[in-house]
């Protein structure tokens, strides 16, 4: 006899997921993986010679689900076999038939299933992890079409903490999955509020010197120069922002191969500003060695010669002026003061409590580095950096080498980890007392990841970093404001589908 012991709330969601094509929108770190379970076993006892496979996005994550249900299901219940891109596509082949649950990643599904390998047929239930991810040609939607057409008794559950603001999205992926129910919760939902603990939120303001804003100065003239150009050349119609530019940039790359000489023109101007641009996030955001780092690569590649518009860029009296003000901050020593500000509140945080755990998220792995080297200097502090596999200089984390991460943090031999964007999505990363936002992040499925690795098992903070008179502040509007309306989104979405249920020969969107 299999003992689980749902909360209330992963009950109700079972009992209308196994009846119905369900999306569940539910926080990270509040039990989506164990109503996948609750709804294996019963699809297998429904279906005794059906097989389940569960998707996931990476291979650690399909690891740890695969982990999971191993710890959770008697030996004898169920054949579980982990599929990845190692396995041969014909040892895979042969698995796949005597296998009853399959872990794999979309892509190794996918490739099989183009290739005629095997078939979906006898699947009766398909679970899509971080189901936000299900849009246009991801392999997930690839796997999905074949699942519809070919399952004989076809069952879906998507499961994610945020499908996003954007309604056309989200529709999108109901409709990729053939969503019938959506089952949403948040922290503040009757029947979630107590299994939880308080979650303590604070903002804190980061002035932006004097020093650094002279520079902003400089590099917000060469900025607007290529933008006014980018305009007289009837290029740019609309206000300029890092989206903006790089759909203009994709736009003009698709004219210039008919020699379209104001196009061609447009590309360097349109790169031009987007480096600038990313420069001067680096300087309001992020650290003076990230932005010292990212300058001279530039000079570099205009000392090789590598691209004429990079060559215009370092030439610049406004590029040069930079650079000599940055120069000399950075030899007197200067650094962004958000991290002196990340120093003390790590400081504070252990002398309250010696047994802290605490992640920082950060966008950029020089600044995770910079963070994580500052805090060594601590008593009683471990940090380690966490950052995803791309080897970009020599930098990146393999999967091996996150995992012992992460080993480290649950021991305690590592109690701060200085995290990028792999450490919000699905992993299995221990409880912790703070989580820490170097920067405010515009995009409400981020914020809602980031968020949910502290106050579950234990009270947590919520500790916000905001540089005043920075696009920081926009950012930290803006994740909010889109929260706001990612939850006004799936009302309307599944007011939506409950009228199409009662039309059944519309189609649902």
């Amino acid at each position: 006899m299999i003992q689980l012991n749902p909360r209330d709330y992963q009950q109700a969601i079972f009992n209308t997921a196994k009846d119905n094509n369900t999306l569940v929108v539910l926080p990270t770190g509040l039990g989506k993986t164990l109503i996948a379970l609750m709804l294996a076993i019963e699809r297998k006892q429904k279906f005794p010679t059906s097989k389940i496979l569960f998707l996931a996005p990476t291979k650690p994550l399909v690891e740890q689900h695969f982990e999971t249900f191993k710890k959770q299901l008697p030996e004898l219940f169920a054949d579980l076999q982990l599929f990845t891109g190692e396995v041969p596509a014909g040892e895979r082949k042969k698995i796949f038939q005597t296998a009853e649950i399959i872990f794999s990643t979309p892509q190794c599904i996918a490739n099989d299933l183009n290739s005629y390998l095997y078939d979906t047929k006898d699947i009766s239930l398909l679970i899509i992890d971080e189901a936000h991810r299900c849009l246009k040609n991801y392999d997930y939607t690839k796997v999905v079409e074949f699942y519809k057409r070919q399952s004989h008794n076809p069952l879906i559950l998507g499961l994610t903490a945020s499908p996003g603001h954007d309604p056309a999205k989200v529709k999108e992926i109901c409709k990729h999955l053939d969503i019938e129910e959506i089952e949403v919760r948040t922290r503040d939902s009757t029947d979630v509020k107590p299994y939880l603990k308080d979650r303590e939120f604070t903002n804190i303001n980061v002035p932006f010197p004097k020093e650094f804003q002279e520079i902003k100065v400089l590099l917000k003239r060469i900025y607007d120069s290529k933008v006014e150009q980018l305009q007289s050349r009837n290029l740019l119609f609309t206000p300029a922002n890092k989206i903006t530019l790089l759909k203009l940039q994709n736009s003009l790359a698709r004219q210039t191969g008919s020699g379209n000489w104001n196009a061609m023109m447009g590309m360097s101007l349109t790169a031009q500003a987007i480096k600038i641009s990313h420069a001067m996030e680096l300087l309001e955001t992020q650290t003076l060695s990230g932005l010292d780092a990212y300058l001279k690569g530039l000079q570099k590649q205009a000392e090789e010669k590598k691209s004429k518009g990079v060559q215009t860029l370092v030439k610049s009296p406004e590029f040069n002026a930079a650079m000599i003000s940055l120069s000399l901050l950075r030899t007197k020593g200067v650094e962004h003061p958000k991290i002196d500000t990340i120093f003390e509140i790590v400081k504070e945080e252990f002398k309250n409590n010696e047994k802290a755990k605490i992640i920082i998220f950060t966008q950029f792995r020089e600044t995770a580095q910079t963070i994580s080297t500052k805090l060594t200097s601590l008593d009683k502090v471990n940090p380690s950096i966490f950052i995803g596999q791309a080897k970009k200089l020599g930098s990146g984390f393999s999967q091996k080498e996150q995992k012992e991460v992460i080993e480290k943090f649950r021991s305690g031999d590592i109690n701060v980890i200085c995290a990028t964007s792999v450490g919000e999505e699905g992993l299995d990363i221990p409880e912790v007392s703070a989580v820490i936002f170097y920067e405010p992040i515009p995009s409400a499925i981020r914020k809602i990841q980031r968020a949910g690795r502290t106050a579950r098992l234990a009270p947590g903070k919520i500790i916000m970093l905001i540089t005043e008179d920075t696009r920081d502040v926009a950012h930290h509007y803006a994740s909010a404001a889109r929260e706001r309306k990612m939850y006004r989104t799936i009302d309307e979405v599944k007011k939506e589908l409950k009228q199409s249920k009662s039309r059944p020969t519309l189609d649902r969107f």
